[in-house]
């Protein structure tokens, strides 16, 4: 079953990178009594995350942080350590907190995995596309992009205009 508005997020774990090492994180540390923009991404480094989701999503952190947005959140299918290097390699560490989700456990809980074993490009398992807004835990806003290489659904413009319509 797929997750939609007024669903709480389970329970779940991912990795995150601190200053000393990797450590997990619970949902509830992530998102209990914070309002969090949280979107999706196939693969770090793959072409359309990497040059165009991620970046709009770091171009426009202040303008999320305005209206209201506790914290930016990313989540992949990847391991925490190429997480953290793509953080890095695009400005985006201060910005927004990566969320690895290594066996796609989180994605497979709220119905938002995607396999792209037949795609030839050797992704296996992976998250769909999409960006939520999460209040306390619960989905206020979900938008999911059906096909891996579109974004628009679930930019960072379309996220900022999701929060407008947010009563």
């Amino acid at each position: 079953m797929t997750i939609k508005a007024g669903d709480r997020l389970p329970d779940a774990k991912f990795m995150t990178m601190t200053a000393d090492g990797p450590k997990p994180m619970t949902t509830s540390e992530i998102f209990a009594g914070k309002k969090v923009a949280l979107f999706a991404v196939p693969g770090a480094f793959t072409p359309t995350c990497h040059l165009q989701h991620l970046p709009g999503f770091v171009q426009r952190a202040d303008e999320l942080k305005g209206k209201g947005v506790d914290t930016i959140a990313c989540t992949a299918v990847n391991d925490v350590f190429v997480m953290d290097e793509w953080a890095k390699a695009t400005g985006s560490k201060d910005k927004i907190v990566m969320l690895t989700d290594d066996s796609a456990a989180f994605a497979k809980a709220i119905g938002l995995d995607i396999d792209l074993t037949g795609a030839g490009i050797g992704l296996g398992v992976r998250s769909k596309r999409y960006a939520m807004l999460v209040e306390d835990g619960v989905v206020k806003v979900l938008n999911v992009d059906e096909s891996p290489p579109a974004h628009d659904k679930s930019s960072a413009e379309t996220m900022c205009k999701m929060i407008d319509n947010v009563v």
